[in-house]
C-alpha cells in the first residue's frame, strides 16, 4: 500500500497516532528544524507552532503539500499566495474555540458592567466595600456584533439569553441587522461594540479615530478578533481622554505586548493576553477529532471542512 506521509505536531501525537489511518505515514516535530526538516516529504502537513513566522517557513518548504491543517481560525501570518499557488488545500480551526470565546465575551462585559477588577482589588486590600463599584446591568443594553461567523452567532445567542439588544453586520440585510456600509452611522446607537471579524486587508484598521469618536461615551469596545482590526494608538488617546468609557482586549497589537507599552497603564483597559482561546480543555481534543474526519473524507475524494477561501483569507 502506497502511504502518505503526513507530518504533524508532536502535541497532538497523543490524540491522533493509533488512530491513524493505515494509508497514513505520520512523522512527527518537536522542534521548528524537524519541521523544517521533515516539511519537504509532507503531503498532509500539520505545521502549527506558537511562531508564525516558524509556521509559515515550514510551510514553505512542504513543496509537495496538497493539504494543510491548522488549528488556528485566523489565518494571518499563513501564506495564502503560496497556498494558492501550489494549489494546496487549507482547513482551520473555526469554530474549535468558538464556546469558549463567546464566554469571554460574556465575562467581559460582566466585568465591566459590574466593576468586578475593584471587587478582585478590593479582596486584595482585605477590604470590605459597602457598595457595588459596577450598577450597569446587560439588561436591555444594546451590542453592536461586527462578525458574525461561529464565534458571532455563538455570542449573539448568549447574549440573547440577557435580553441584551444585538445588532450583526452582516451584508445580506435582515432583522436586526445592518450592512457593511451602514454600521458607523450607527455607533452610537450601542453600548457595547465587539469585534469577532477575520483579520484581513479590508477589516484591517477598521476601527479607528472617526469610528471612536463615533461611539458613546459611556460605551465599550470588545476585541476577540485581532489587534489588528483596531488603531491601537487612537485607542489609546480615546482610553485615555475618556471619549469612550473602556475597552476589553483579548487581542493587541504586537502580541506580546511589550512590558512598557502604555495601553498596559490605562486602568479602562482589561488586557486579557489572547487568552480566550485557551480558556478550555478541549481544543486539541476538538482538532484532533476533525482532523481525522478530514482524512477519512480525503481519503475517499471526498471535501474536507472547513475549508479556507484562499483569496478572501477565511
Amino acid at each position: 500500500m502506497t502511504k502518505t506521509v503526513t507530518v504533524l505536531s508532536g502535541l497532538v501525537r497523543p490524540l491522533v497516532e493509533s488512530r491513524l489511518p493505515e494509508w497514513v505515514e505520520p512523522r512527527f516535530f518537536q522542534s521548528k528544524e524537524e519541521a523544517m526538516a521533515l516539511a519537504p516529504e509532507a503531503e498532509i502537513g500539520w505545521f502549527d507552532m506558537y511562531d508564525k513566522r516558524d509556521m509559515a517557513a515550514a510551510i514553505g518548504a512542504a513543496t509537495r503539500m496538497k493539504w494543510l491543517n491548522s488549528i488556528y481560525a485566523g489565518v494571518d501570518g499563513i501564506p495564502l499566495d503560496l497556498l494558492a499557488e501550489r494549489g494546496t488545500v487549507l482547513t482551520n480551526g473555526v469554530g474549535i474555540n468558538a464556546i469558549t470565546i463567546a464566554e469571554y465575551v460574556v465575562m467581559g462585559m460582566l466585568t465591566v458592567a459590574k466593576g468586578y477588577r475593584e471587587v478582585v482589588r478590593a479582596q486584595e486590600r482585605h477590604e470590605w466595600l459597602i457598595d457595588s463599584p459596577g450598577k450597569v446591568e446587560l439588561y436591555g443594553s444594546k451590542a453592536l456584533l461586527l462578525g458574525y461567523g461561529a464565534i458571532g452567532k455563538l455570542v449573539e445567542e448568549r447574549l440573547q439569553a440577557f435580553a441584551v439588544d444585538v445588532t450583526v453586520v452582516r451584508r445580506t440585510p435582515g432583522p436586526n441587522t445592518l450592512t457593511p456600509d451602514q454600521w458607523r452611522d450607527r455607533l452610537g446607537d450601542f453600548d457595547w461594540v465587539i469585534l469577532a471579524v477575520p483579520a484581513t486587508s479590508e477589516t484591517d484598521g477598521m476601527i479607528g479615530a472617526a469610528e471612536l469618536a463615533a461611539m458613546k461615551p459611556s460605551a465599550t469596545l470588545i476585541n476577540i478578533a485581532r489587534g489588528s482590526v483596531v488603531d491601537q494608538a487612537a485607542l489609546v488617546s480615546a482610553l485615555d481622554s475618556k471619549q469612550i468609557a473602556s475597552a476589553f482586549l483579548d487581542v493587541t497589537s504586537p502580541e506580546p505586548l511589550p512590558a512598557d507599552d502604555v495601553l498596559w497603564t490605562l486602568d479602562n483597559a482589561h488586557i486579557t493576553m489572547h487568552l480566550s482561546g485557551r480558556a478550555q480543555d478541549k481544543m486539541f481534543v476538538r482538532a484532533a477529532t476533525r482532523f481525522l474526519e478530514n482524512l477519512d473524507r480525503w481519503h475517499q475524494g471526498e471535501p474536507v471542512e472547513p475549508r479556507v477561501d484562499l483569496s478572501l483569507g477565511y
